[in-house]
């Protein structure tokens, strides 16, 4: 698989007689994570409809381009992927109307036919208390956060409550398959009976708890897309500060993980310690790609630093964790993010209430983005949890090779989004609602673009008109915003924008594309997008 440049595997999958071959079947599409697609005849315009009267539903006869559309839970930041004529897509449990199951403001994975949207099997991954009083991971209702990988039959995905899970593909349809036989029991609240599964429920292959086995302590939600390498799967293991925003539970607990994709054993982990330096959370995905003779795993970590691992060449012996080899560091903080002029370091600020509405944040950030690898570059921005308000931020190009600073842009603000570099032109989203262009090879802004015409009243109050990421393909860049909108530029050293579409609910994740539909998921739906009628 080419991990450079814009990638689109041709594999043939025969799925109820279709042929399916361009495929999206994990974030960023590849390992090397670049959100851009050579996919063409997009479309540059839609009309996502109207609600049924009284429904959450969509009027299929007030939309236009749509196939189709489903309702999703009332948060959606899981990205969806595709393969095989199938999309799973991670939402929380809002939409849940199975009496089987209770509402726990827990997550949800959804499997559905990609041609019509019809629901072929659900997860449902209940809200789990943790021992610290009434604190959960996801106090938030934030349900399921990342994308799954497909991989043939299989796909792996993060839950909300922190387990790594490997699910059949065809759910219960063709039987309990695996080891794992207590789906019953999983999906259902704690102290109530097993639900009797059917053919529309999810199938656990496996299991791998992170937070109880390593053990770690998530803050807030979990949010890694995990990444695949032959046999292995690599895995954040989101540990962060505990309810003091300060102390971290575990200091020296691994950050990155390496399970056997087959059976969900423990290999490897890290051992950088980045918990004695954390300094919220950690919600980046990994990243991968051959540099000489060796294949590089890329991670930004809670610490602000980037870091690149030597992947695992094979497993270790029987009852053995190997520990990743650390290649190469990369601090994605300017020095004066850390330290002011006089040596004085820099406390990283946890800005809450109504105090982030009238302060500017200072200090260093953590990385959220997930870093991409082109061209034998990686790059990759900086950010903090969108609670802690705006502030500076920075855009990395590293050498993927050594680790040296190729050049960095403080021109981005903190950001959470990672970019899309497609025909010579990186673009890249920022907290602030900035949509950005840049020469991925020297470092120079072509142009900006404010998202939002009030950007200078608003900059400081709490919601963030964009927590997604950048998609570039067929000469357009497609952006979705927290306040309502999908807009659509076209790719270029000079802005034009193409199209701004009203959505009916805000958009914090990233379009995909695949057999020629554009699919995009809002809070609240999912919508398969034609450009032909």
């Amino acid at each position: 698989m080419r991990l450079t440049g814009i990638i689109i595997t041709l594999t043939l999958t025969i799925s109820s007689g279709a042929v399916w071959a361009e495929d999206w079947p994990e974030w960023g599409y590849g390992p090397g994570r670049n959100m851009a697609s050579n996919a063409k005849n997009l479309p540059v315009s839609f009309a996502p409809g109207e609600q049924k009267h009284g429904l959450r539903q969509i009027n299929m006869s007030t939309t236009r381009y749509v196939k189709w559309a489903i309702t999703l839970g009332s948060q959606t930041y899981g990205n969806p992927v595709i393969s095989g004529g199938k999309i799973i897509v991670g939402t929380n449990d809002s939409v849940l109307s199975d009496d089987r199951f209770k509402r726990t403001r827990g997550g949800l994975v959804i499997c559905c036919d990609a041609e019509t949207g019809k629901r072929l099997w659900q997860l449902v991954v209940p809200r789990q208390m943790l021992s610290e009083k009434w604190f959960s991971i996801d106090q938030l209702n934030l349900g399921i956060c990342n994308s799954a990988v497909i991989q043939g039959d299989r796909a792996y995905i993060v839950s909300n409550r922190g387990d790594v899970l490997c699910l059949d593909m065809n759910g219960q349809a063709d039987g309990n398959d695996g080891p794992f036989q207590d789906e019953g029991k999983y999906m259902v609240a704690k102290n109530r009976p097993a639900a009797k599964l059917n053919k529309s429920d999810a199938d656990i292959i496996w299991r791998y708890d992170i937070i109880t086995s390593l053990p770690v302590r998530p803050h807030d939600a979990m949010s890694c897309s995990p990444l695949i390498h032959g046999d292995f799967i690599y895995v954040g293991t989101g540990n962060g500060v505990d309810l003091s925003h300060i102390n971290v539970k575990y200091p020296d607990a691994p950050s990155l993980i390496v399970l056997n994709k087959k059976t969900g054993k423990l290999l490897a982990k890290d051992d950088e310690k980045i918990g004695r330096r954390m300094l919220h959370g950690q919600w980046s995905s990994p990243a991968m790609g051959k540099i000489g003779n060796k294949t590089l795993i890329f991670y930004g970590g809670g610490d602000g630093m980037l870091y690149a691992f030597e992947a695992l060449s094979q497993a270790p012996g029987a009852g053995k964790v190997a520990t990743l080899r650390k290649a190469w560091r990369y601090d994605c903080n300017p020095r004066e993010y850390r330290f002011r002029p006089n040596g004085e370091k820099i406390v990283y600020q946890r800005i809450h209430g109504t105090a982030r509405n009238t302060t500017r944040g200072e200090g260093p950030c953590e990385i959220i983005a997930t870093p991409v690898l082109y061209k034998g570059r990686v790059y990759v921005t900086i950010g903090q949890d969108p609670l802690h308000g705006t502030g500076k931020g920075c855009l990395s190009c590293v050498d993927a090779a050594t680790g040296k600073k190729v050049w960095e842009s403080q021109l981005v603000e903190r950001s959470l989004s990672t970019c899309s570099i497609y025909d010579g032109l990186l673009y890249i989203a920022d907290y602030t609602g900035n949509l950005h262009c840049f020469d991925p090879d020297t470092g120079k802004r072509h142009w900006v673009h404010h998202t939002d015409p009030e950007y200078g009243k608003w900059i400081l109050k709490t919601n963030s008109p964009l927590w997604s990421s950048t998609f570039a393909a067929d000469g357009k860049v497609y952006l979705g915003t927290e306040k309502k909108e999908l807009w659509i530029f076209r790719t270029g050293k000079k802005k034009k924008i193409l199209n701004r579409i009203r959505l009916l609910e805000k958009m914090s994740n990233t379009p995909i594309t695949a057999n020629g539909i554009l699919y995009l998921a809002t809070g609240r739906y999912l919508y398969a997008i034609s450009a032909k009628k």
